[in-house]
Order: structure tokens, then C-alpha cells, then sequence
């Protein structure tokens, strides 16, 4: 069933006093869509099967009725509801605690990953009548017999596709059996992929189903862009952006934990307040960088789809695709994080020449185009410094006591007979020589400097041997044979190589009868970090872009691991794997002196690791 699209009062439901006055507290006048839909069956009893994107209030479509059947004499857990992330947790928990602030003896605990057990024992033992955890840490307390369901009368899975995506299906089950019978459960979900129907077969007893239909998938209060630019632009469109555009606060996608840090980095070097939150942060510092963009005290997050779950923060203005999702659901849950609650948001998409692919099936999936946006150009980024250098001229004319300054400007001008116009373009010079005034478009890869110095001539240069000599005619011009020896082994040739015909390609043999020569590296994760070779895998074939036949055996001990690479690795793809992270440490990634090993015929990674997501190559 669909939902009702005229608006309803909160006060036509047969919702709790208290839970009804904290409403009419917070300003909603009217439900949405799916408020109006959920909260009546979930009054009733019934089970639910509700569809709806992001940002559409589903969190207070479930918490208004579970909470106005609250039986508050009894501390014990009556609701558990599961999320996919610590951040999607804490926003129920908050949610509900809002709207529970009349309810006398109400307790709510969010159970999450990343928190000390100890005061979570504690809060479990204080009592809670609603348990919000992500089922990794539900698990853990269960096992340990700190949390226990015998209470519980309704079981809320949000989210669901996102804990399926993250490999949480065999513990939602678990949990599921753990849990006594019968039971209510309401389940919600963006998408209904085979998987989630399966869920809801097997644990939804005659549910109501709830299908938030939009006529575009994204809000009308979001302003879309996209831009084409290569991988190696990005970062010099991102600041241009932020030069240009009128930022209260910005939220930036891509794809891993590495970029995040990475990026973040690049930007505070740039000048800016920026930070990144990942999965590989501690719990603290990820609250901390929130509250940060909260307060005003940061500008800029750098994030991950999984860390920026369920993040709602008002001042968020602008939302950047760094690095395009692979699919549109993806991108509607991160534009999603602006333009909430009617407010006004823009979102920007960088999409290199290659991945045209996705944006078409972005466009697709969403039902609208995005226009196309041009770069900004150096002569529009050199006109907005001097508008705002004009500005903050005319803005210190007008507010500060300049007599002091006039005298001595005027006496200089005298003493050392120069004229007004010189002294006020040196001055400017000085002001921004940390930030020049005038942008110079930067020089492409593989294309010349713009101009030559002047007074070094070509001709000057001490003629080269055979310069002279007219060039024979191709034809005439004999195809050397390969040569054989280390130069025909390296992955790049020479200049003078590189000058001569290329000879024929041989073809190509099969994967398997490729010889790769491999060496072993020394990394510094092991058995006390958690590390398994399916992490370790995984980490080096996405951060790297390497294909996972060419990771060869995983050995881990204790403090360390050691991993086959391929000889000759180039030293950036060296140097990046030295900080990427696995089980929150970065890997240092050293080379053993032990020489190299065979051609690598085994299983990639040796011990049965995938890599997760879509590999990433790095420069080089």
C-alpha cells in the first residue's frame, strides 16, 4: 500500500500524552508520509514492511508508537532496535530520548561498537526499556549474558538493506532466535532487494506494507551539479569550490577510510577546517569531529558512506561527491545529509571521463538529469579575490582610524619621492604573496609550461652529436629485435627506447601461466590486532589497485605479518601501503631482505582474503 499524501495532525493518533506534548514541543505540526502510515499499525500491534528513503522521518514513525506502549513500572528491554552504525544508533537513541522527555522512568541505551564495556554494563544494569545497538555489540552482550530479551515485545531492524550490505545477515538471524515469540517487528528499508524479502517472509507475520513512493527520488531542496574532471584535479576543483561557493558547512564522499584521512590532510594544509571521519577513528574522535561541525568549530568533513550514516547536522549546506558512488542509492543517502527539513542544500558531483556510466545510471535512477557545471576558471577565481580584496579595502576605510597611517605613507612617499600608485601596489603585492590574487591555470600532465624564461635561446645549447643528420625514411629503417636484459624487464623504457619502433607485441599468454617474480614485505598488524588475511588482502588490493592474483602467501604472527608482493612495485604504491589502516593500525609496509620468491601460483592472498568493494589504482 501506498501512503497518504494529505497531511495529518499528530493529534488524530491515539499516541501517548506525553509522547503527544513532547511533539507539539518539538514544532511538528503535521505527519509525513510514512508517520502517517507507520504509526497506526505499529499502535495496532501489527508487523511492518515500510520502504522509504532517508531523511523522510521514519525514526519518529516507529519511536511515537513504541513509545506511547511503553510499559514504564518494568525496567527490562521491551523495543530493540538494530542499525547498521554506531552514528545511526546514537541519532535513534537521541530521537527517542527526545521524544520520551515526559515520560517519567524512561530509559533508552544505545549498544555500539567502539564504547568501553564497562559503562555499558553499568547502563544495562541501571535498566532500559529501549535497547538501540548495532548487532555486532547486541550479539556480544547476549553471548555474555548482560542483555537479555526475554522482555522484549518488538523488534525494529532499520535500515535493513544497509546491515545486509555490511555483512550482518547471519547476526540479524541470530538475533532474531534469540528474541522470544511472538513478537512485533517493523522492518524498513531503502531499497527491497531479494534478500530483505526473504527477511520479511521468514519474520514478518501478516505485515502491513508501506511503500513511500516520491516523484523524485531526491528533494526538490537540493540543487544538483555535476562536473567532469580527471583524478588528479579534483582536489584543485574541491578548493576552488570552496573559494567560490557561499559554504556554511560541507560534507565530502569518497570511497575509503585512507582517502578520507588523506584528503582531510590536504585541506587543512590548504588553509581549511577540515576532518575526516571513517571507520577506523575511535568512537571519541568521531563525536568529537561531529560536535566540531556542529559548533561552527569545523567547516569541512571528509567521510565514508558508512561513517556518515544517519549524520544530520544543520549547518551542512553542501554536499561533494569527491569520488562518484557505484550505485544511486548510495548517492541519494549522501546528497540526503543537506536540503533536510526544508532546507535549502547543493550538491556537487565529480565524475571523471571514465564513470560517465554511473552518472547516466544516477540520472536514471532518481528520474532527472544533473546539469552540468563548468570548472571554475582562473580568471573567475582571480575576479572573486579582488571583489573581496575591494571589500575588505572599503570595509577598513569605513570602520578604522586611518590618520596615523596616512601620515606615514604620505612622509614615505616623500622622503623616498614615490609615487601613491607605487607604494599602493607594493603593499598589495606583500598582502598576498601567501595568497596571490591572480590565479594561473595549473600546467596539464603532458603539456608544455606556458612560456620559456627569455635570455636562453635554443641555439645556445651545445649542439647535440648527429643533429644534423637528416631522419631515414621509415621505411628504410630497421626494426631492432627485442633485446633481452634488464632494460626489457623494467616496466619503463627509456627515452632512447621509447624514440625507436616498438616491435610487435608478443601476444599475450593466459593469467595462470603468467610468471610473477615476488618478494616479501614485513607489515605491522598481527594476531594481537584482530588482523586475518582476508583483511589484509582486502586492504592491499583496494588501497593499491592491485589484482589479487598478485598477492601471494599471508603469513601472521604475533606482532607483524608477512605478505608476498610483486618485485618492482612502484615506490608511490609502496609508500601508500605504509599508511593504510587494517584493524586500526597503518600497515608500515617494509621490504624483507630475503629475496624473491617464485612466480606467485597460489590462491590470491593464501588465505581465502577478498578483496572488499571495488579496487582503487593509485598514481603510479
Amino acid at each position: 500500500m501506498s501512503s497518504p499524501d494529505s497531511p495529518v495532525g499528530f493529534d488524530r493518533f491515539d499516541l501517548a500524552p506525553a509522547v503527544l506534548r513532547a511533539v507539539g514541543e518539538l514544532g511538528y505540526e503535521a505527519a509525513t508520509p510514512i508517520q502517517a502510515g507507520c504509526i497506526p499499525p505499529l499502535l495496532d500491534g501489527r508487523d511492518l514492511l515500510g520502504q522509504a528513503q532517508t531523511g523522510t522521518g521514519k525514526t519518529a514513525a516507529f519511536a511515537l508508537p513504541l513509545l506511547s506502549r511503553i510499559d514504564l513500572q518494568q525496567s527490562e528491554p521491551q523495543v530493540l532496535v538494530l542499525a547498521p552504525t554506531r552514528e545511526l544508533a546514537l541519532q535513534v537513541a537521541e530521537a527517542f530520548q527526545r521524544y520520551a522527555r515526559h515520560l517519567q522512568g524512561f530509559h533508552v541505551l544505545p549498544l555500539y561498537g567502539g564504547q568501553d564495556y564497562r559503562v555499558q554494563l553499568r547502563q544495562l544494569q541501571r535498566g532500559a526499556q529501549v535497547i538501540i545497538g548495532t548487532p555486532g555489540r547486541v550479539m556480544d552482550h547476549i553471548r555474555r549474558g548482560t542483555l537479555k530479551l526475554g522482555g522484549i515485545r518488538t523488534l525494529v531492524l532499520d535500515e535493513a538493506d544497509e546491515m545486509l550490505n555490511m555483512g550482518f545477515a547471519e547476526d540479524i538471524e541470530w538475533i532474531f532466535e534469540q528474541a522470544p515469540s511472538p513478537r512485533q517487528v517493523a522492518l524498513f528499508s531503502a531499497t527491497m532487494p531479494p534478500a530483505i524479502k526473504r527477511v520479511a517472509a521468514t519474520h514478518l507475520s501478516d505485515p502491513v506494507e508501506l511503500r513511500i513512493t516520491s516523484r523524485a527520488t531526491t528533494v526538490d531542496t537540493i540543487e544538483q551539479q555535476h562536473c567532469i574532471v580527471t583524478r588528479h584535479h579534483k582536489l584543485d576543483l574541491l578548493t576552488r569550490l570552496l573559494e567560490l561557493e557561499p559554504v556554511e558547512g560541507m560534507l565530502v564522499f569518497v570511497r575509503t577510510k585512507l582517502a578520507a584521512a588523506e584528503l582531510a590532510e590536504k585541506l587543512v594544509a590548504h588553509g581549511f577546517a577540515a576532518d575526516a571521519l571513517h571507520g577506523d577513528m575511535g568512537q571519541a574522535a568521531r563525536e568529537q569531529a561531529v560536535e566540531r561541525l556542529k559548533r561552527g568549530r569545523l567547516d569541512i568533513l571528509v567521510a565514508t558512506d558508512v561513517a556518515a550514516r544517519g549524520l544530520d547536522v544543520e549547518r551542512i549546506t553542501h554536499v561533494v561527491n569527491f569520488d562518484i558512488p557505484n550505485d544511486p542509492e548510495s548517492y541519494v543517502h549522501r546528497i540526503g545529509r543537506t536540503g533536510r527539513a526544508g532546507r535549502r542544500g547543493k550538491a556537487m558531483l565529480f565524475v571523471q571521463p571514465r564513470e560517465r556510466h554511473l552518472l547516466r545510471a544516477i540520472e536514471k535512477a532518481i528520474g532527472q538529469g544533473i546539469p552540468p557545471q563548468e570548472p571554475p576558471s582562473a580568471d573567475r577565481i582571480t575576479e572573486h579575490r579582488i571583489q573581496r580584496f575591494t571589500e575588505l579595502l572599503n570595509k577598513t576605510l569605513d570602520e578604522q582610524d586611518l590618520d596615523f597611517f596616512h601620515r606615514l605613507v604620505g612622509r614615505i612617499a616623500q622622503q623616498q619621492e614615490l609615487e601613491p600608485l607605487q607604494m599602493a601596489a607594493a603593499l598589495t603585492y606583500l598582502y598576498q604573496r601567501k595568497r596571490p590574487l591572480q590565479m594561473e591555470e595549473p600546467v596539464r600532465p603532458g603539456k608544455p609550461k606556458r612560456a620559456e624564461r627569455p635570455g636562453k635561446p635554443q641555439a645556445n645549447r651545445p649542439a647535440k652529436p648527429q643533429a644534423n643528420r637528416p631522419p631515414k625514411p621509415q621505411a628504410e629503417r630497421p626494426v631492432k629485435p627485442a633485446r633481452s636484459g634488464p632494460a626489457d624487464e623494467h616496466p619503463v623504457a627509456g627515452a632512447a627506447a621509447r624514440a625507436e619502433p616498438r616491435p610487435q607485441r608478443p601476444e599475450r599468454r593466459p593469467r595462470d601461466q603468467e610468471p610473477v617474480p615476488m618478494v616479501s614485505y614485513r607489515i605491522e598488524v598481527g594476531q594481537r590486532d584482530g588482523a586475518t588475511p582476508r583483511e589484509i588482502v582486502g586492504a592491499i588490493a583496494n588501497e593499491a589497485g592491485l589484482e589479487g592474483r598478485y598477492i601471494g602467501r599471508v603469513e601472521i604472527s604475533e606482532d607483524h605479518s608477512c605478505v608476498d608482493l610483486p618485485d618492482g612495485m612502484p615506490k608511490e604504491i609502496a609508500q601508500h601501503l605504509r599508511r593504510v589502516m587494517v584493524c586500526g593500525r597503518p600497515l608500515k609496509l617494509r621490504r624483507l631482505e630475503s629475496g624473491t620468491r617464485g612466480p606467485n601460483r597460489g590462491k590470491p592472498g593464501a588465505g581465502g582474503g577478498k578483496a572488499k568493494g571495488k579496487a582503487r589504482k593509485q598514481p603510479g
